[in-house]
Parts: structure tokens; C-alpha cells; sequence
């Protein structure tokens, strides 16, 4: 049995085959770069690079592309109330999701294009859409027409009479429903010059240019989180269907991380940022934390969630590192629960009663046997992107390590000048550490905050 795959289009998991075999072409939500992402944005991304490694393991290339979203509403609405250029926002915004999808392992998509790098490839397709009557000009903004879609709904299952509205203004819109594919420019806005006058495109109608420019037409798999199918994805379908192309053979989207029952909000200072997150685990530790769950499924975050899923990950990891072997073969068994939709939950489980069986191998004396099972291990770690003996994850540890041999030190040097009278040096040294450890303060391994 090979790769079967929920769709959401379907509503059912179904085998999955290359529109090219051998090839797999993949079109990924990227970030709207607006505030630094935190761990429900950085979900999406995990999910997708171990379907990403997935495929690879299974023989395939894979052309992922994944967009970021550097001019929109909210990126504006930020820009305005801080008084600072736009592109001064997105530029550090992007370079901390890039960060972030290094620090936790993500391999890098093949082609990752900006909006606004791509406006005249925007424009081309609303003048197509206009063209054929799907699209209508309305004071210098264009709107999709959705009543010249039959189809519209088909994505999200939603009858046309129980839609709401889109959010945008209502100027000149013949129908609640319709979405902008260009908005004129009010005083203050950036913009670029369109038959239509100044103004910038709309968000859903980026994503179907950027997909048409760099994936054809028709491509196999489009993903990205469930927040995303109504309205952002159900657009992107409509006036793609609308322009002529096939667009997305499977839609794939992953299940949303919540706090307290509650959606995690985009804030500049969030609490549950990714680099607020990481001063109080390790990188792998949220990445297995992250994946653990199957990637359709919610997830609560919660402290004891994040420090369970550490535990596990670190039992896993102190067997690698005491057996140290190469890298082996899949089970079996864990290439069927891949196969199953991504079932990482299953999979890990096959991970978890390898590790018990190489730890009672040790505990026997059987050192061959317990390598047997640690290259299985290593096997079925690297398609999951947590192996410990991966270069990104030694290095990080080597580095803690160090860290906090260095603190070592300066701790008992400040001890030491304390013993001897000197309390000033000792208060220096003692700040300084302060100092680094809040800079730092995964170093300590301390408790999240609750």
C-alpha cells in the first residue's frame, strides 16, 4: 500500500499519486509577516516538512513552495499605528520565521517568493478575470464575483445562503460575499500602478499567482492550516478554477494549536512566540512536542503537554547517543503508519518499543542487538527530523553543553571571591551570569511559565 492522504476537498483519505511521477509539487501557506510566529504558526510548518521528508524517503522529489506574505492589510495597519515603514516590519518579521524554521529543523522549501516580488504576475491574472466576466472593477478596487462561480463553497462545504460576508470594505461590492482581488490605495498606503489606478493586490489572490507562476497550473498538493480553508483557501480555489487552471489536485491542512481553549493570537510580544517558547525547551523538544499529535488533530498547549513530550523525546535520545550506531533501515511498521495519512502518533510508538527493546538488549549485555535496534531508530528519527545525532541538534547540544561549563566556572569563581572577602567581585559575577541567563534561559532548564 503506498501514501494515502486526507483531502479536505474529498473529505476523505485517499491514495495519493504524482500528477509527474517521481515528482511531487507542493504549494505551502507560508507566514504573513506581520509579528514574530509562535508555536501555532510554526505547527503548519513542522507538519509539512515531515511530509516533506516523507516523500523524499519514499523516493521522490519534491518542488515545495511557500510563500511569504509581505504586504497586506494587518502588515499596513501595523505600519500606520507605529508610524514605520512597511518593509521595515517585514524584513526583521521574515528573517525570525526563517530562524525559526532553521532552529527547529525544517528543510528549506525550493522556491520561497514574495508578494510583492510577483505584482505584475497579480495583475495579469485579475485582467484574465475581469476579462471573462468573473471579476468587475468598482471605483479603482476589483472584486472577485463569487455569483459567477458555481462551484464557490465546494471547499469548505458551506451553503452560498449561510456565507458571511467577507471583511473587507464594502465599497461598490454587488455582493456581500465578493472579495477583492485589487484594493485602491487610501492616503498613506503603499501601492503600485495597476490599469485600475493605484493600489495593491488582495491576500487570497497573491497565493494563486505565486502557485501559477512557480507550480503550472495544476500541482498536487496545496497545504496549510485549517484556519486557513474559509475564506482564504476557498478564494484561492474559486478564482484559480475561474482563470482556466486546476490548481491543487489535494488539499492538506493541519489542526490548530490552542492555549487555555483559546486561539493564539498575533502579538508582538506573545508569550507563546517561538523564542519565547525555546528559552524554556530545547528546539528538538518542541519540534517532537509539535509533531507528536497527528498533524489533523488540535493541540492544547500546556506546560505539562511540553514538558511530558520533552521527557519522552529525551528517552529516546539518551538511548541514541549511549549506543551511537549508523543509520538503518524503516520497520515495517513504521513506514505503514506513515503511509496512513502521516500517522507520526503510530510511528512514534514503533520508535518508543525500539528503543525498549535496545535498552533491554543493553541491560542484557548485548551490545550488536541493542545497535540493531538503535539503527532503526536513527531510521525512523531522520524521516521524523528528531535524530539526536543530526548536525543540528548535536551542534545545539554541544554548544549547551559548553554554556553551561562556562557558567559553571564563573559561578565558582564568584563562590570563590565571596570566601575570600572580596563580596563586590562576587555581586559582579552574579549579575553578569543574571545577565546571560536572561538572555539565554534555556541554559538552566527552568519551568515554563504558566
Amino acid at each position: 500500500m503506498g501514501l494515502r492522504l486526507y483531502d479536505t476537498s474529498r473529505r476523505m483519505v485517499r491514495d495519493f499519486t504524482p500528477r509527474i511521477p517521481g515528482m511531487v509539487s507542493i504549494y505551502l501557506c507560508g507566514p504573513t509577516v506581520v509579528v514574530p510566529p509562535h508555536v501555532g504558526q510554526i505547527r503548519s510548518q513542522v507538519s509539512f516538512d515531515i511530509l516533506h521528508r516523507w516523500l523524499k524517503t519514499t523516493g521522490h522529489k519534491v518542488l515545495l513552495c511557500r510563500n511569504v506574505t509581505d504586504i497586506e492589510d494587518k502588515i499596513i495597519s501595523r505600519s500606520l499605528s507605529e508610524g514605520t515603514p512597511w518593509w521595515r516590519i517585514t524584513g526583521p518579521v521574515y528573517r525570525s520565521f526563517a530562524r525559526a524554521y532553521t532552529t527547529l529543523g525544517c528543510l528549506p522549501p525550493s522556491v520561497e517568493p514574495r508578494a510583492t516580488g510577483h505584482i505584475p504576475e497579480m495583475i495579469e491574472m485579475i485582467e484574465q478575470l475581469v476579462a471573462t466576466g468573473h471579476a468587475y472593477e468598482s471605483e479603482g478596487d476589483v472584486y472577485f464575483s463569487v455569483d459567477s462561480y458555481p462551484h464557490y463553497g465546494s471547499l469548505s462545504r458551506q451553503q452560498a445562503q449561510h456565507m458571511r460576508g467577507s471583511e473587507e470594505n464594502e465599497r461598490g461590492k454587488r455582493d456581500p460575499r465578493d472579495f477583492a482581488l485589487w484594493k485602491r490605495a487610501r492616503p498613506g498606503e503603499p501601492f503600485w500602478s495597476a490599469p485600475w489606478g493605484e493600489g495593491r493586490p488582495g491576500w487570497h489572490l497573491e497565493c494563486s499567482a505565486m502557485a501559477r507562476r512557480y507550480l503550472g497550473g495544476e500541482f498536487d498538493i496545496h497545504g496549510g492550516g485549517a484556519n486557513l480553508i474559509f475564506p482564504h483557501h476557498e478564494n484561492e480555489m474559486a478564482q484559480s478554477h475561474a482563470a482556466g487552471d486546476a490548481f491543487a489536485r489535494f488539499w492538506l491542512h493541519n489542526g490548530p494549536v490552542t492555549h487555555r481553549g483559546e486561539k493564539i493570537r498575533k502579538h508582538v510580544r506573545n508569550p507563546l512566540a517561538v523564542r519565547a517558547v525555546l528559552d524554556h525547551i530545547r528546539p528538538v523538544e518542541l519540534r517532537y512536542y509539535l509533531a507528536v499529535a497527528h498533524y489533523r488533530s488540535p493541540v492544547e498547549f500546556s506546560v505539562g503537554a511540553v514538558e511530558e513530550a520533552a521527557t519522552a523525546y529525551r528517552r529516546i535520545e539518551r538511548f541514541v547517543l549511549r549506543v551511537g550506531s549508523a543509520v538503518g533501515s524503516l520497520p515495517p511498521q513504521f513506514s505503514a503508519a506513515m503511509d496512513s495519512d502521516l500517522n507520526v502518533s503510530q510511528a512514534l510508538a514503533v520508535v518508543h518499543s525500539a528503543v525498549g527493546a535496545g535498552n533491554a538488549a543493553l541491560a542484557a549485555g548485548d551490545r550488536e542487538g541493542a545497535a540493531e535496534k538503535c539503527r532503526s531508530v536513527r531510521a525512523m528519527l531522520n524521516v521524523l527530523g528528531l535524530d539526536p545525532m543530526n548536525e543540528i541538534w548535536s551542534s545545539q547540544s554541544r554548544l549547551q553543553d559548553v554554556a553551561e561549563a562556562v557558567l559553571a566556572v564563573v559561578a565558582n569563581l564568584a563562590a570563590s571571591s565571596a570566601r575570600q572577602g572580596d563580596h563586590e567581585r562576587a555581586r559582579i559575577m552574579e549579575r553578569q551570569m543574571e545577565i546571560a541567563l536572561r538572555k539565554r534561559r534555556r541554559i538552566k532548564h527552568p519551568t515554563l511559565i504558566r
